[in-house]
Formats: C-alpha cells, structure tokens, sequence
C-alpha cells in the first residue's frame, strides 16, 4: 500500500517541474506508481493528475485496491461561432464530475444489510474515509470508502448487481 503523504508530495514535485510525469517502480511486491499532468497545463493553478497502482503480485488472494477516482474525458470544443446545443452544455457540466469505479470484480450492495437505509443517496453529501457501498468478492464483504469529499450526482449500479474491475459505481460533484 502506497502512503497517501507520499503520493502528494510527488504531485507536489511534478507541479513545481515541467516534467509530465513521474513514474515509480518496486519490485518486491512489485508496486508501481504513475502518477501525470492530464489536461490543459496552460492553467498553472489547476492540474489535474492520473495515479495508476499495480496490484500486489503475491500467491495469495490479492487485498482490494483502494476504489478508482478519475474524471471523465474533456469534451471536443464547439466549433467556433457555433451555439452549444443542449446535450453539449449536459456534457460540460458532467466533465466536472469525478468517477468512482469498483476496484474488484462482485457484487455492488448499497445498504449494509438488506432492509436497512442505503450508505448513500444521489444527494448525499460524502467526505473522505465515508463508507459508499460494499462490493461483496468471494464471500467476503470489501467496504469501499470515499477519497474524496463531494455530492453524490449518480449511483450508476442498482443494488445487488454485479460489477466488473472499473465499472462506474459513483459519480461525485466534488464542488457540490
């Protein structure tokens, strides 16, 4: 497991340099970190950052990666003189909402038993460290916390269905 500290003092190096990218190798355990500047860079005081974790490479049954946030990809720009249309002023305002995708493949229940009040709705406020929902894999039940504070704008799976490794679970409005 990569410490939180450590990959924000990365990005804070990569912020301050004209490098791209950085990338970080182990090969006990084999952990590798990639972590790179997405986007228009023209903006010095917004960056947006991709961070790629390879999963453990041990024999036994591998620990759940940590749940993937990441924003969807920017939209074309109109054509210049052209009025947005109504779908493309939807999609301007969904750039800004971040994805949270399953980080196993299982099975997505929103309520911690059944019958009881979901973890969240469409709505619902989050903050860092929230339990959103619960992925059950092999029998075991794998909380999936969020890492990011925000408002939930979609859940995109019903309950008790199954989910594939980086279905869309959430989407957060993190200005919300």
């Amino acid at each position: 497991m990569i410490d939180l500290n450590f990959v924000e003092r990365l990005m804070e190096l990569l912020n301050r340099s004209n490098a791209s990218a950085i990338e970080v190798k182990r090969n006990w355990w084999s952990t590798t970190l990639k972590i790179s500047k997405v986007g228009d860079f023209s903006n010095a005081g917004h960056v947006t950052y991709q961070v790629a974790q390879s999963p453990p490479t041990a024999t036994a049954a591998p620990a759940p990666q940590a749940p993937t946030v990441s924003p969807p990809p920017p939209a074309t720009p109109p054509a210049e003189g052209a009025a947005p249309s109504a779908t493309e002023e939807k999609g301007a305002a969904a750039t800004q909402l971040l994805e949270i995708k399953s980080p196993m493949v299982g099975t997505f229940y929103a309520r911690p038993e059944p019958g009881a009040e979901p973890y969240v709705r469409v709505g619902s406020r989050i903050s860092p460290g929230q339990t959103l929902c619960i992925i059950e894999a092999m029998k075991i039940m794998n909380p999936i916390d969020a890492e990011i504070a925000g408002a939930i704008r979609e859940i995109a799976v019903q309950d008790a269905a199954p989910v594939e490794f980086g279905q869309v679970l959430f989407r957060i409005d993190p200005n919300g």
